[in-house]
This record gives C-alpha cells, sequence and structure tokens, in this order.
C-alpha cells in the first residue's frame, strides 16, 4: 500500500503545493552524490554496480521492507515483491498504483488521517517521514503497515517529482504491544482491586519507587515517591524495626524473595499492620534490585486475633460442659418439665424394642400423638398455662397405657408411645381412643376451662426386617393425615396415606422455601362505585408465584400453610407490598382511596398484631382489614375483640367478608361496626334469575344502609348483575364484568385504559343508561 498511499495524481499535486522542504539538487551535485555512496569513487565498473544493487537488494528482501518508488515526472510507479507479498499479492501481480482504488482499502478509521499524513510527506516534512496504518490484506483481515517514505527529487518550483519509501507489515508488533496493554491493564485493576501497593527498590543506589496506592497505604506525600530506603524503614513501628530490617538484609545477601508482616506508622500518626512480599532479581544494567507489593492487613489480622481468643474460649467452655455433662448425665435422659422421658432415652428405647420384636416375632406399635389448640391456649393464657397443660397431658397418657408400654416427650407438645403387642390392630386402635376421649376433657385453669384434644399417628410393623426408624417416620406421616382429617382422631399409616402426606409435605416445604424466596405476591381486585363506575378501592388477594407450578390460588395452599402456621406471615407480606404498590401509584397521580387484605382468625389472635401494625405507620382510612368466614363474630375470644379495637384506633377499617353465608349475625355487626360488609358471591350468583335472591339481597342491602354500613356485592359476572345491583342500591361492586385480579406492574396500565369505561363495555352501557334514568345521587351516597 505504500506507494499508492503516496501517490498523489499530478493534478492534486498542482492543487496542492508543496513547501519546498529540500531544495533540488543540481545535476552534478547529484552525480557526486551517487559517486560516494559507501566512499567508493565511482560506478564506472557495471559488475561493482550490479554486486552492490544485488547486495541491497538482498538486505531489503531479508529485512522484510517493501519498497515502492513514485517518479512523477517520469510517470513510473515500482512496487517490490515484498510490497506486494505484505498486502497477500502475488510477485507477478500488477499494482497499477490508482490513488483512489488504494485508499478505499485504508481502513475507514485511518483514512482520513492517511490522506493527510501522505499529502504532509509528499511536501517533505519530516514528522510524516514515518507514520502508521491499517490496510485490508487481499484475504479479508487488516493488516497494520509503518510507511517510510520522503521526496528525492523536486522540480524548479520545490514541487516533489519523485517519492521513494518503504513499508513494513508491523501487525505482530502491535500484536505483541495490544497484548502488553492488556496485561498491563489487568494488573493493574488487579492490583487496585485487592488494594496492593507496589514498590521497586534499588538497592545499589539506595532509592525504592512507590506506586499511588503504596503512598496512600503509608500516608505518605506524592513527593516521597522517590526515596531512599532508609526512609521507608522509618516508617517501620521501633518494635518491629529491627527485625524487618534484618529480614530484608539477610534475603538480599541470598539474593531470594520473602514475605513479612509489620507495623508501620502512618504519615497521619495511625499505627497499621502491613503484610509484604518481595522478590530479588538482577536488572539488565546488573543492579540489584527488589520489587514487591504491600498491603494493609490491620483489620483481617485484628479478625485473626479476635477468632483465636473466640476459639480458646470455646474450647475452654467445650471443656467445661464435659465435665457438667458426666456430672448430670443420669438427667440428661429426662424431660425437666414433665418428667416423661425424652427423645434421646426414645431413641435408645426404641431401639432395644425393635430387636427384641425381630428376635420374639412380635409386633412394635408407634403411637406419635400432637396436641390440638395447645398453641392457642400458650399464646393467650402464657406459658404458665401451656406448662400445666403439658403436665396434665404427661399424666393422661401415664394412666393411659400398660405399665410395659414407654411414652416420651420429644419436644413441644409432642409425645410419642411405644407398645409391644401380639394381636396389634384393635389393641392400639383401643388405647388411641382412650387417649383422645380423656384428652379432650376441659382443663380448670385459674378460672378458666381450658380445652384442647389430641391428633394419633399410629404405625404397626413386626417381622425380621422391622425398621425402627422408617416405623417412627410413618407414624409422623399417619399423624400428618389424621391432623388434615378434622384432628381429634387417629390414623393407621397405609402405603396410600404415605403418598399424599409426603405430597402435602413437599408442598409445606415448598410453601417455607417460598416465603423465604418471596414468593408469595399481592394480586389487586378493583372495586367499583356501583353509581358511577370510579374505582373506590381495590381487594388485595395473595397469590403464589411458583417456580414450577406457575400462579397458585390460596385454594392450592392455604389449608397447609394453616398447618404450618405462617398464614400470619404470609398476610403481613402481603399487606406490606400492597401499602407500598399503593404509595407507589400515588406517586405516579393514581388515586387510589383504600387497599382492603384479608386477615386470618390465628392473626387477629396475635398479641403483637398492634405493634407490627404500628410499626408500618399505614394512614387512617386507607387499609381495610377483610374478616375472613372462618372467623366466628359471635364467638370472639378476649385477644380477637382486643385487637379488634386495636384496628380501630389505628384508623384500619374492617369488612365482614361473606356475609350472607359465614359466621356474623345482625348482633355481631352492631356489636363491630364494620365499615363495610361483602355480600357472598353464592348469593349473587342467581340474582337475574330469582326474584327471592333479589329480595334477600335488597334486605342486605338496607340493613346496611340502616346501620350506615357500605355494602359490597362480590362475584359481579355479568351486566345483569352490574343492572341489578345498581338498581338495588348496593355501594360498590366487585367481579369478572369489571376486572379481574391483576399484578400490581399490570394496574397502573389498567386505571389509565379505564376499559371498564370503554363504549363497547357493557359495564359503561349501564353506566349511561343509569345516568339517563337517575337525576341526582341520594344523599347517603354522595356524602360518600
Amino acid at each position: 500500500m505504500e506507494g499508492l498511499h503516496t501517490a498523489l495524481t499530478p493534478e492534486k499535486r498542482e492543487r496542492a503545493p508543496v513547501k519546498q522542504s529540500h531544495p533540488p539538487k543540481a545535476a552534478a551535485d547529484v552525480n557526486r552524490d551517487e559517486q560516494a555512496v559507501d566512499g567508493v569513487a565511482s560506478y564506472t565498473d557495471d559488475s561493482d554496480i550490479t554486486e552492490r544493487e544485488s547486495r541491497w537488494n538482498y538486505a531489503l528482501v531479508g529485512s522484510g521492507l517493501g519498497v515502492w518508488d513514485h517518479n512523477y515526472r517520469l510517470d513510473k510507479k515500482f512496487y517490490s515483491q515484498t510490497w506486494k507479498s505484505i498486502r497477500g499479492m502475488a510477485p507477478d501481480e500488477e499494482a497499477d498504483g490508482d490513488y483512489e482504488a488504494w485508499l478505499q482499502l485504508v481502513h475507514p478509521d485511518d483514512r482520513d488521517f492517511v490522506v493527510n499524513a501522505i499529502e504532509r510527506q509528499n511536501a517533505g516534512d519530516p514528522d510524516y517521514h514515518i507514520f502508521e496504518y491499517r490496510e485490508r490484506h487481499k484475504d479479508g483481515h487488516w493488516v497494520w503497515i509503518e510507511c517510510r517514505g520522503a521526496p528525492v527529487e523536486w522540480d524548479e518550483n520545490g514541487v516533489a517529482q519523485r517519492v521513494v519509501g518503504t513499508d513494513t507489515d508491523i501487525t505482530g508488533r502491535k500484536e505483541t504491544a495490544e497484548m502488553l496493554a492488556q496485561l498491563s491493564r489487568r494488573l493493574d485493576l488487579a492490583l487496585q482491586i485487592s488494594d496492593i501497593g507496589v514498590f521497586e527498590a534499588d538497592i545499589d543506589h539506595g532509592t525504592v519507587e512507590w506506586d499511588d496506592r503504596l503512598i496512600a497505604i503509608y500516608g505518605l506525600e506524592d513527593a516521597d515517591r522517590f526515596s531512599a530506603a532508609d526512609a521507608w524503614l522509618s516508617t517501620v513501628h521501633p518494635d518491629d524495626r529491627d527485625r524487618v530490617s534484618e529480614t530484608v538484609e539477610r534475603n538480599v545477601n541470598n539474593e531470594t524473595g520473602f514475605h513479612q508482616e509489620f507495623r508501620i506508622i502512618r504519615g497521619d500518626g495511625a499505627e497499621r499492620i502491613i503484610r509484604a512480599r518481595s522478590a530479588f532479581f538482577i536488572d539488565g544494567n546488573g543492579c540489584r534490585k527488589l520489587i514487591g507489593a504491600n498491603w494493609d492487613v490491620t483489620e483481617e489480622v485484628a479478625l485473626r486475633n479476635d477468632l483465636r481468643r473466640a476459639k480458646d474460649l470455646a474450647e475452654a467452655r467445650n471443656r467445661e460442659l464435659e465435665a457438667a455433662k458426666e456430672s448430670i448425665e443420669h438427667l440428661a435422659f429426662h424431660d425437666y418439665l414433665t418428667g416423661l422421658p425424652n427423645r434421646r432415652y426414645l431413641d435408645k428405647m426404641l431401639e432395644g424394642r425393635s430387636a427384641h420384636c425381630r428376635e420374639e416375632g412380635l409386633a412394635l406399635a408407634i403411637l406419635h400423638i400432637d396436641l390440638d389448640r395447645f398453641k392457642q391456649i400458650n399464646d393467650t393464657l402464657g406459658h404458665r398455662a401451656g406448662d400445666h397443660m403439658l403436665k396434665h397431658a404427661a399424666k393422661v397418657l401415664r394412666d393411659s397405657i400398660r405399665a410395659t408400654d414407654f411414652v416420651a416427650r420429644i419436644g413441644g407438645d409432642e409425645f410419642v408411645v411405644l407398645c409391644i403387642v401380639d394381636t396389634p390392630s384393635k389393641k392400639i386402635a383401643t388405647v388411641a381412643e382412650r387417649i383422645i376421649r380423656e384428652l379432650r376433657k376441659p382443663i380448670k385453669y385459674e378460672g378458666h376451662d381450658c380445652r384442647f384434644g389430641a391428633s394419633i399417628g399410629i404405625a404397626i410393623d413386626s417381622g425380621p426386617k422391622l425398621d425402627e426408624k422408617q416405623l417412627l417416620l410413618n407414624a409422623d406421616i399417619a399423624l400428618y393425615r389424621a391432623k388434615g382429617s378434622g384432628r381429634n382422631r387417629y390414623e393407621f399409616f397405609s402405603n396410600a396415606a404415605r403418598r399424599t402426606i409426603l405430597t402435602a409435605k413437599r408442598l409445606a416445604d415448598e410453601i417455607l422455601i417460598g416465603l423465604e424466596r418471596s414468593e408469595f405476591v399481592p394480586f389487586y381486585q378493583p372495586q367499583f362505585d356501583a353509581r358511577t363506575l370510579d374505582i373506590a378501592g381495590i381487594e388485595t388477594l395473595a397469590r403464589w408465584q411458583h417456580p414450577e407450578h406457575g400462579l397458585l390460588a390460596p385454594d392450592r395452599f392455604l389449608d397447609i400453610a394453616e398447618d404450618l402456621d405462617v398464614v400470619s406471615t404470609i398476610d403481613a407480606l402481603i399487606l406490606e407490598q400492597a401499602i407500598a404498590d399503593r404509595k407507589a401509584w400515588i406517586r405516579e397521580g393514581f388515586a387510589i382511596p383504600r387497599i382492603s387484605v384479608n386477615v386470618s382468625g390465628r392473626r387477629l389472635s396475635d398479641p403483637q398484631l398492634g405493634k407490627k401494625l404500628r410499626s408500618l405507620k399505614i394512614e387512617p382510612g386507607t387499609v381495610s382489614f377483610e374478616l375472613l368466614e372462618s372467623i366466628s363474630l359471635d364467638d370472639c375470644d378476649e385477644a380477637v375483640s382486643a385487637n379488634l379495637k386495636k384496628l380501630k384506633k389505628l384508623g384500619i377499617d374492617i369488612e365482614v367478608d361473606d356475609f350472607g353465608t359465614g359466621h356474623a349475625s345482625i348482633v355481631s355487626l352492631l356489636r363491630l361496626s364494620p365499615k363495610t360488609l361483602k355480600i357472598d358471591r353464592e348469593l349473587i350468583r342467581h340474582l337475574p334469575q330469582s326474584a327471592e335472591q333479589r329480595k334477600l339481597v335488597r334486605s342486605i342491602i338496607e340493613i346496611g344502609r340502616s346501620l350506615n354500613i357500605l355494602v359490597t356485592a362480590e362475584g359481579v359476572e355479568t351486566a345483569d348483575h352490574v343492572r341489578i345491583l345498581q338498581e338495588l342500591g348496593c355501594d360498590m361492586l366487585q367481579g369478572y364484568a369489571l376486572a379481574r385480579p391483576m399484578s400490581g406492574l399490570k394496574f397502573p396500565a389498567f386505571i389509565r385504559g379505564e376499559s371498564w369505561r370503554q363504549p363497547e363495555g357493557e359495564a359503561r352501557a349501564l353506566q349511561t343508561d343509569l345516568r339517563r334514568s337517575v337525576g341526582r345521587p341520594t344523599s347517603k351516597t354522595a356524602s360518600r
């Protein structure tokens, strides 16, 4: 490319006259120069000329230089074979020297530069005798070329008439330079990330060169970048100085690398701990040098010391515990509260009795017992009441089994009974029935009648393959089935039950994992003003974004969540997210009057509920709690009643859900004074077909109006539902006819689109008819 890129057409040279950097020489001077090369007096001998020409040719070929010669006076252009080889051309391939065609081969990013460089080179500018650029090789890749050239002949006006030069392929050099640059960047980044400072010490001249990081580590000024070795040693803590100096001197004398830790006094007076590694080498000038890295390990050393002290303390405590264990070993097999054997004792007895049954051909039965409603008693009446119940349960179990049977408390409110029998099922069923019957009897505690019961899982096995661990697991599976079937009952283990229980247990594990991974998310279903169809609120619904099964409704997980006692946790998570979403929507300009969330009976019994809600700083009047149908409003205990009062003080409204099919009576409405009651969807479904249903719904609406309670209809799924409920005077509507539940991300778009108001929408048509038929709103509706 050299020749081509330096070739300016005569027209361009005339348009761009070049300043003469070297004045043209007279012919006699040129001849004298030609005769004086290499000290030879003249070139009169043809053989000598041939020999010299051959020598220069071989030298050029061997050096990889591609020669080009542009003689504008004779209109001749010459390109050597090496020049062609650099570009992938064959030795006999013609290079026509077309400037514009060649220019298209130059890399687009270099093109403007090359045009300017050629003009300056042709003008004899010494700054452009050498320049670099990229040119496309014949096989398509880019080749880096170093172009060297200069004018050698000028006309009488100082315009270059002949430009001669060489091109060199420097692609390898460029790749090597880029590789070195990348390595340098990586090294610098690694040092920067690890906060390591680097130095290089000239031992023979007594100087040390510091990098910026090392200066920062030592707290020195930038002027100390090049300092004497003694200046560095002066920063070392006096108590470490001799040791450090001796280490450096010994390893320098041995010409070996080393590493060590020492303290320094920073320039700002702070004491820090430095870890240093150094390597010895001799440079190209024979000077002895050390190169090394330092980094601050003060915090690391402090942590190491803390861990060592903690380890020593732990070992001392372990020795104390071992000594204590030896002295109280005889008490380690019993539960301190009930006096029953504990889990450790159970494991020992289970192993022994299993071996006995295998040897004698007897059957071993395991009864796994779990107390029902124990937690509610413990939470509402306190731990002392719970302890009293556990002691009573232990006495009942002792009195209900034979002297040869074994009973243990294995934790919390769980017990295990071991029985060796010959005709198992009937006898064991009798024992289980007796235990359940006795535990269901009320217990007096400080004036309270405490009632609880028991669920029992039973597993029986015999024969030489009896596996006590599997048998205990089977009893646990049977217990799970008993609790899931209604409690206060017993269940025998079966393989079918095992498969069912394992599936439920797997789902239970997934629920707990889902809570850790925040897989439970709120979905929102808008509630609409029946008169205007404006959004009056939203009901927040819990959904489980299961990683395998997709979006799950509560009917897929609520029962098991109840068993796990995590419904309150799910309620709390949904409430927090709903509050956050509402604030976000308000910031976006969407006015959401209020949100309603479901609340379980167990959460209403939580004595810490008021404290937890206060921490959320809920704006009064913006949140409603929907009391689920499982909550009996006519039979609220003290904890529930107290929490309902706290909710009102916090400005949280109460809504009665599923009115008409749940547990709420008129008396409970008078006592509770909820903000809203929701008519169950079962009463709404047949409104268009049933006059009796319309009368019933009208009565409920009138009851709500008389008690100043808003009435919301659920299950509004058709245009007829909307029309009839508007005619009956219902306050708010909720159902698929207007909007389905949606995620928080979709809610803003739903509000913007106002699809429920579109002309083609059924709700919009109903709204238009209503506005024609109603002159103005009633005073009660207007006041809301």
